[in-house]
């Protein structure tokens, strides 16, 4: 696998993200930052989960305690990717490299690349560097553009990334009841720190951090996995 193959299997990961980024970049304008800060955003964090909720905090004015607990919740998932496919990697895969490969494992990078047997420079180098323009472009066009497209396609571009992690969600809960039995315990949780009156005073950024950690736990201790011996 060279450089080629990574750039051939990157495109349709780039192609992805323009669009979900688009939608940053058209939210990211509307709660007050340049365009310069939303593209600085995504080309030094690449994760869209993770830049959603921090620009929800951002734009309630949130700690940055909450910003940083946040961040580390939502994306602790890459560093056990980043295990996973530390394990395919080849010898000399060291040094500088190993920031750039910790940097862009997302969940499409980490989806292609495991599916290798032995996981080369040259082509994670292509694997990546589409999928980190067109996540930065997509944040560029969307910045720039939200004002100038008509409100109903911009209203519509802005709910773009919702809808893929409905996308996401949805097929595995339907096949998966205790993933489902999860998923509704984070909407409960979410609807009580919403509309209960004695929890209105918690910030958007800490109910991120509840729900995630609450609907996390009950999760593990309802439904623990079962340690099978060799």
């Amino acid at each position: 696998m060279n450089f080629k193959d990574g750039l051939r299997d990157g495109i349709p990961i780039c192609l992805g993200y323009i669009a979900v980024s688009f939608a940053f970049g058209i939210l990211a304008v509307e709660n007050g930052l340049t365009t310069f800060q939303a593209v600085l955003i995504s080309l030094t964090n690449l994760t869209s989960a993770g830049q959603f909720a921090g620009l929800t905090i951002i734009a309630e004015a949130g700690t940055l305690i909450e910003l940083a607990l946040s961040q580390f919740i939502i994306n602790l998932r890459y560093m056990l990717m980043s295990i996973s496919l530390s394990q395919k990697v080849e010898e000399d895969f060291k040094g500088l490299w190993r920031w750039i490969f910790g940097f862009a494992v997302t969940d499409e990078i980490y989806a292609v690349a495991i599916s290798h047997e032995e996981i080369k420079k040259e082509y994670f180098a292509g694997l990546t560097i589409l999928p980190i323009f067109g996540w930065s472009l997509g944040t560029f066009l969307g910045a720039v553009l939200g004002n100038v497209l008509p409100s109903m396609i911009s209203g519509a571009l802005g709910v773009a990334l919702y809808g893929m992690f409905i996308a996401i969600v949805v097929p595995v809960a339907r096949d998966n009841r205790k993933v489902l039995i999860v998923v509704l315990m984070a909407i409960a949780i979410s609807m009580i720190l919403r509309y209960v009156p004695v929890f209105s005073g918690i910030s958007g950024g800490f109910s991120i951090i509840i729900c995630t950690l609450a609907a996390s736990a009950a999760g593990a201790l309802i439904f623990p996995v079962e340690e099978v011996d060799d």
